[in-house]
């Protein structure tokens, strides 16, 4: 698996990945909550960034 960022600039996104990070020591079962707790959080902070984007 290649190497995560440290930071990305927005502390959402560094959870998300902070997690992701933490894949390995988790059992296979609990990867695709992981994967999908993971799409919510990056949807969202997406998202946050399109409204901020409408709103100039």
């Amino acid at each position: 698996m290649s190497e995560l960022p440290e930071e990305t600039g927005d502390e959402r996104v560094d959870a998300v990945l902070a997690r992701l990070g933490d894949l390995a020591e988790r059992p296979v079962g609990e990867h695709v909550a992981v994967f999908e707790q993971a799409f919510s959080g990056l949807e969202a902070a997406l998202g946050s960034v399109d409204g901020q984007m409408g709103d100039q």
